[in-house]
């Protein structure tokens, strides 16, 4: 097959205008093979056979032979040369449209809030890209740990990412059973909080988080305590539904189980808004295609959501 390769500098300087002689037997031919100049070519040649330390062919007026150098640099440069050129073709058939392996960092809070509904589609819509996603609370260094992006809450990613916003913001809210609710007064301020057993959050950093509240235009945070604490909010949101206490969850999370009547939302006056859902990656990083499509389907199909959302409204 031929392949239009110019003569580059480098550590493979030379080799493809090598290959090219041995295969015609001629430096004329392989220059124009290669569309460059047969000058090209022969300064190409004399810099490889001085880098190799021996001379590869045999040149006559009449005639381009290998000599037993030649022939045994031919025998281990020709498959290399090829294998790289197929890597090269491969990487960049993936530069070019949505293929390969993606994985993503991401908190278990945020799988059922937004990758459950949308992984079936996404691997439909595209069959080449395979989806990996690993659910951990922890903060992954996505370069060193091979990911090609996270998903997290807006407040948790650091400075110096890309940050691209996947969902609208959406309320911080306290939720509790109808069960618990039964045993204990339902709570109408803050301070009501100190009569309640409140299920809590431990982050990584291994503190336990206070709980967030909006109390006019001023931020407020609440040191409360109650008999059960989790690394996550699909633990926190299982022990509510359970009926243990009361949680603070994001409002997509408790979304499901509130309109099944197994949560009931309390202090909703006092709910502080969450920015939403982002996807990052490195700053110096291009993106993909594969990572292009998916933040593009989880867009559109966010947006679909919001739209059916507001029709049933009406």
């Amino acid at each position: 097959m031929k392949r239009n390769f110019t003569v580059r500098q480098g550590a493979l300087d030379g080799v493809e205008a090598f290959l090219a002689v041995a295969q015609h037997k001629s430096f004329r031919r392989a220059a124009a093979d290669l569309a460059v100049t047969p000058s090209a070519i022969s300064q190409a040649i004399r810099a490889l056979e001085a880098r190799v330390g021996a001379a590869l062919f045999i040149r006559t007026t009449r005639s381009v032979g290998l000599t037993e150098a030649g022939q045994r640099f031919l025998a281990r440069a020709k498959p290399a040369f090829e294998e790289l050129v197929t890597a090269s073709e491969i990487a960049r058939d993936l530069g070019q449209r949505p293929a390969g392996l993606l994985r993503l960092a991401v908190p278990r809070a945020v799988v059922p809030i937004l990758l459950e509904p949308l992984i079936a589609s996404f691997s439909e819509a595209y069959p080449e890209v395979e989806l990996e996603i690993a659910a951990s609370a922890e903060l992954i260094d996505l370069a060193a740990e091979g990911f090609d992006a996270g998903i997290r809450l807006g407040q948790f990613i650091a400075a110096d990412m890309v940050a691209v916003r996947l969902t609208p913001p959406f309320p911080f809210v306290v939720v509790g059973s109808p069960i618990y609710l039964r045993r204990r007064k339902r709570p109408e301020s803050i301070d009501d909080l100190r009569q309640h057993a409140c299920l809590r959050m431990r982050r990584a950093n291994g503190a336990i988080a206070a709980w967030s509240f909006l109390s006019g235009n001023k931020a407020v945070e609440a040191i409360v305590s109650g008999p059960f604490i989790a690394n996550d909010f699909p633990t926190l949101l299982g022990a509510a539904v359970a009926g243990a206490g009361l949680a603070q969850l994001p409002a997509p999370m408790a979304a499901a189980p509130v309109k099944a009547g197994q949560l009931v939302p309390v202090l909703e006056r006092f709910a502080p808004m969450l920015p939403g859902v982002f996807l990052y990656y490195p700053s110096g990083r291009q993106m993909a295609p594969k990572l292009r499509a998916f933040i593009d389907h989880v867009k559109s199909r966010s947006a679909a959501v919001r739209r059916t959302s507001r029709v049933r409204k009406t």
